[in-house]
């Protein structure tokens, strides 16, 4: 009997990241593989959601059918891990591949482009050491003609750690793993410099030590998520390809009491034994499970009303946010994407005027049948009335993202909701509640694209 593969993943799983998956195990197992037309449907009984979608839409003699299922890491968690076996996986089960994927290219972010993702191949090595590990670019804007040091160097990092590449274009010549740890001391060291006022990472090697540069502080605490990923992936590499002795992190920033014994930093220090100079580094027991089911995220609604318009309705997605995932572009009536900006005004932000934030919807859909844009604020439903308050707030997005794009649609705001055992909602402000037995309930005033998609899959689903 053929097995299945399983996506189990802690995002709003894309059709095309899903076809490009697909294409990679077939590719690596040398099956073949037709793919039509991708969709990602919500698997009902009796009417009740399963919290399991089936993918459809392709052809495979070695794969019966393929799943999707939302997780939710302990900590620093790949957003895709895919198994191939018939059972629904377990977090004993290895798979097959540990997927980060992200839309960011070096144009917009050097650091978020590659560095911050780079602690996640770190961790995953204490759970996964077998499992194949890749960094998947989904760009949806240009690639950066020229890359920067920044990204060659994180690059070459990713790939000497056996991570990799897909979904990008790279210079063979110029993206190759690297062979010595004085190649990487010098590559890094003769990079352009930070700006001033800035601690740049730098490494230093000595007897019986390498010293490496690096700010951690951020916020008041270990939690300089670029740099956590930079130092990290440094670190690892150095010890893969043979530095036996002492790694310690300089200039960090850091007080004794922001060294907390559950900060993913910390537990990678403890694997890696990496020190923090002038700090004594807890030891951090890791998490027994690199991952659990979630069954209790508010994103279990929005991304579950996300598919089912897409897939039962005339309409889909302009712009998501779901809580906990990679937020998304804004899709203009053109179909480009276009990123947000975090303020109206950044100069007036900067001076100390936070009404300067702009606000930002979990969800917006589009109904192309009526011409209704819905904003949609996810939430758990003990926080219902939050959700509610915060719909309040989304004049600015509408002001300059909605309005300008879509002049001639009406705007309308609602809360989708996930959790609890309620069979009714009461407040017109809720659109959507799917609860913790898996029923699907729509608001008094849910709008008709919500109703439409929900009586579309109810029927699909009919015996």
């Amino acid at each position: 009997m053929s097995k299945n593969l399983w996506f189990l993943t802690e995002e709003r799983s894309k059709k095309e990241v899903i076809a490009t998956i697909f294409q990679k195990f077939a590719k690596d197992n040398g099956f073949a593989i037709f793919i039509d037309t991708i969709r990602i449907l919500p698997i009902l009984s009796k009417g009740k959601f399963t919290f399991t979608y089936e993918v459809t839409g392709f052809r495979c003699n070695q794969v019966e059918k393929v799943f999707v299922k939302t997780v939710s890491g302990n900590s620093s968690f790949t957003d895709f891990l895919i198994f191939y076996q018939e059972k629904e996986p377990t977090s004993k089960d290895t798979p097959i591949y540990a997927i980060e994927e992200t839309k960011t290219d070096d144009k917009e972010s050097r650091n978020t482009g590659v560095y911050q993702r780079c602690s996640k191949f770190v961790f995953i090595e204490n759970y996964y050491p077998k499992t194949k590990k890749i960094m998947l670019y989904n760009l949806q804007v240009e690639q950066k003609e020229k890359p920067t040091e920044t990204y060659i160097f994180g690059t070459r990092l990713l790939l000497t750690l056996g991570v990799e590449i897909l979904g990008k274009k790279l210079d063979g010549k110029i993206f190759v793993p690297f062979k010595t740890i004085d190649e990487i001391i010098d590559f890094k060291n003769n990079m352009r410099k930070a700006p001033a006022g800035n601690v740049p990472i730098l490494l230093k090697k000595m007897e019986g030590k390498i010293q490496i540069s690096g700010r951690l502080y951020k916020s008041g605490g270990l939690s300089h998520d670029p740099n956590i990923g930079a130092l990290s992936i440094i670190s690892a590499v150095l010890r893969k390809l043979g530095w036996k002795d002492k790694i310690e992190i300089t200039q960090h920033g850091l007080e004794q009491n922001n060294v907390g014994a559950t900060n993913k930093f910390v537990q990678i220090a403890n694997k890696l034994d990496i020190s923090l100079e002038k700090l004594i580094l807890p030891k951090a027991a890791m998490n027994a499970n690199y991952w659990k089911y979630d069954i209790e995220g508010e994103k279990l609604g929005t991304i579950f009303i996300h598919l089912v318009v897409e897939n039962f309705a005339n309409g889909m997605s302009i712009f998501e946010n779901h809580a906990g995932c990679e937020k998304g572009y804004f899709i203009t009536a053109k179909g480009e994407p276009i990123p947000l900006a975090k303020y109206t005004d950044r100069v007036k932000y900067k001076a100390g005027d936070k009404s300067q934030i702009i606000n930002i919807p979990d969800l917006v859909l589009i109904d192309l049948s009526n011409k209704i844009i819905i904003d949609i604020e996810g939430k758990k439903y003990q926080f219902r009335n939050n959700g509610i308050k915060e719909l309040a707030g989304y004049d600015a997005f509408d002001k300059i993202y909605n309005k300008p794009n879509y002049p001639n649609y009406k705007i309308t705001r609602t809360v989708v909701l996930y959790g609890s055992q309620e069979g009714k909602i009461v407040e017109i402000e809720i659109g959507f509640l799917l609860n913790e037995n898996g029923k699907l309930i729509l608001g008094v005033k849910a709008p008709k694209l919500f109703q439409e998609a929900i009586r579309n899959l109810l029927d699909f689903w009919k015996n």
